[in-house]
This record gives C-alpha cells, sequence and structure tokens, in this order.
C-alpha cells in the first residue's frame, strides 16, 4: 500500500479516538487538537513502521503515539504555566501628587478590563499574546520558545484574539 494511502487510512480510523485520548488528557479543545496534529506528524515520519493500519500493532503503535504525545503536551502545559507570576505593578510605583487617583483609577480600570479579557483565554494563550504583541515576537519565534509548531501558535494566537475581541465588544457598547 503506498505511503498516502497508509496515511488517509490511519486518518480515517484513528483521527477520532486519538482526539478523545488527547482530551481526555488535556481537557481543552485546542491542545487536543494540536495534539492530534502532533501525532499524526510523528506517525508520517515513522510510517515505515506501520504495516497493515487496521492491524492489532498498528492500533497499538498509534494509541502509544497519542498518550505520549498528549502527555508530553500537558507536562510542557505544566512546567510553562509554573513559570507565571502575577506582578502588582501599583506596588513599584512612585506617587505623582497631581492627579494620581485619576490616573490610577483609569489604569486600574484598564487593568481590570485587560484582566477580564485574559481570563476567557489559556495561560499558554496569554504568553502567546504576551510574546507577540507586547515583545514582539514572531510567531517562529514563539514556536521555538515553547517547542511548538509555528502553524499551531497562529493559530492559537488567532483564536485567542478573535475570543478576547468578542468579547471586548462588550466594553465599547458600554462607553
Amino acid at each position: 500500500m503506498p505511503k498516502s494511502q497508509k496515511l488517509e487510512k490511519l486518518y480515517q480510523i484513528y483521527e477520532k479516538p486519538f482526539y478523545h485520548i488527547a482530551y481526555a488528557v488535556l481537557h481543552h479543545q485546542q491542545q487536543a487538537e494540536d495534539a492530534v496534529s502532533d501525532a499524526f506528524y510523528q506517525v508520517m515520519l515513522h510510517l515505515d513502521q506501520i504495516d497493515d493500519p487496521e492491524s492489532p500493532s498498528a492500533r497499538s503503535y498509534m494509541i502509544q503515539i497519542i498518550k505520549n504525545t498528549a502527555i508530553n503536551q500537558y507536562r510542557k502545559n505544566h512546567r510553562q504555566n509554573q513559570h507565571f507570576t502575577e506582578i502588582d505593578e501599583t506596588v513599584m510605583q512612585i506617587a505623582d501628587p497631581e492627579n494620581e487617583l485619576e490616573r490610577r483609577i483609569k489604569k486600574n480600570s484598564l487593568r481590570d478590563i485587560l484582566a477580564d479579557l485574559f481570563s476567557i483565554i489559556s495561560d499558554k494563550d496569554k504568553y502567546i499574546i504576551l510574546l507577540h504583541c507586547q515583545e514582539n515576537r514572531t510567531f517562529a519565534e514563539i514556536a521555538d520558545l515553547l517547542g511548538m509548531k509555528e502553524t499551531a501558535v497562529r493559530k492559537r494566537f488567532e483564536r485567542a484574539r478573535k475570543r478576547m475581541a468578542q468579547k471586548g465588544e462588550h466594553y465599547a457598547d458600554e462607553s
């Protein structure tokens, strides 16, 4: 069987079970989808190790790939989440007697809005957005930093931005 047909057959058989396994480990839709993509990429690299896509040995091999991929993603997420700490910037500011109260109110209001917008996305997505928007990192740089594919980083950024924009329309309507 040609490699392209074998890969197509594997995808038809294992795409849904892969997603369910990844979701059971990660508990997050986009991360499960990313894990399935990564797992099929691994399968593609080692396609010659699979003779018959429907054999018990192929099933066992495929399940092991998605389990390992999802668990690795979970561990990576856990490590990255340990590095995040919030800093209260108001403690580090020097008081300015003129209009200090107005500025603090405005700044706190903006901070509350940003916190609300960031609350609807995952910590990894926050990190991607901050690296791209605040530190002007390219998607390729972010992908290297996080050990992800550039397309996955770009897709996560787009999804997060879209969710935040939809939530942000609520604030625009209040003004």
